[in-house]
């Protein structure tokens, strides 16, 4: 009853039916496009360097003749996955270090927190940088989990706090009188509960991550190549903007809407689960 309610609210939402309308066509062009334009981002056209969009090439082509239709794309798909992925391991991590830290209490609290409050002071971007060149040649999900690693620990001090009052509603007292084990309440009754917070923290995070990840590849420190995010697209085109701009414009215009959108969609979802927040 309350998922049909908080839909009618998120339908009922201007930004947020903006935001999921883009977020979906940019999902199907990252996705279906590459299937409909004539070159595959692995291609090279020896005969245009540079060339300016054109009938055969509809974004240009890059210096080295790659389409940047299709590279672009494929720059698109990877900072997607990026994104859904550190926004979910992040967002599962906060909820289960939070939820433990504020339901038993104790030594277990104590440790987890003084945990998050060493990861809250570490120098993030610092750190990422210096480990991510020695990462070169492994899989790019070692970069996944630099991101994931730095970006859920405000969200985990909400979950505790918010835990500390959820242990002591008479349903979760019952179960523990009915014996069972203190973890399945958590996973039974204090996430469930926690599941409007969550939600948005998870959509959220997408946004962060992928804005994160166009930020350390434009410095060179996240996806490396062969393989391209948008971030490497924005960070090789930004030292031809002015001469070829088509190499700079579609995958930063690309970033800010995708970007908008998951933050319109992130918004709507607050203002559906939590009536109270747009007051």
């Amino acid at each position: 009853m309350r998922s049909k309610v908080v839909f009618a609210r998120l339908l009922r939402n201007r930004q947020a039916r903006y935001g999921a309308i883009a977020l979906i066509l940019l999902v199907a062009l990252a996705y279906v496009g590459p299937y409909v334009g004539p070159y595959d981002w692995t291609d090279k056209d020896f005969l245009a360097f540079l060339s300016p969009p054109s009938a055969d090439h509809w974004w240009g082509t890059t210096t080295i003749g790659q389409d940047m239709y299709a590279v672009t794309l494929r720059g698109m798909q990877k900072s997607i996955i990026i994104g859904l992925l550190v926004a979910l391991i992040s967002t599962g991590l906060a909820a289960l270090v939070g939820a433990f830290a504020g339901y038993f209490g104790g030594w277990v609290d104590k440790v987890l927190m003084w945990g998050v409050d060493l990861l809250l002071v570490l120098p993030s971007f610092l750190i990422i940088a210096i480990v991510s060149p020695r990462l070169k040649g492994a899989s790019w999900l070692w970069f996944v989990a630099l991101l994931a690693a730095f970006t859920w620990m405000i969200t985990s001090r909400v979950v505790r706090s918010m835990t500390l009052s959820l242990r002591e509603r008479e349903y979760v007292l019952a179960a523990v009188y009915m014996g069972i084990p203190r973890w399945k309440i958590i996973f039974r009754h204090i996430v469930p509960n926690l599941s409007s917070l969550l939600i948005i923290d998870a959509t959220l995070n997408v946004s962060a991550a992928v804005i994160g990840e166009a930020a350390l590849s434009f410095f060179g420190f996240g996806i490396q190549p062969p393989d391209v995010s948008l971030g490497t697209l924005i960070a090789e085109g930004s030292r031809n903007a002015t001469g070829y701009p088509w190499l700079f414009a579609f995958p930063a215009g690309l970033l800010v809407v995708l970007v908008l959108s998951v933050n319109l969609l992130g918004d709507g979802l607050r203002d559906a689960l939590d009536p109270g927040s747009n007051s």
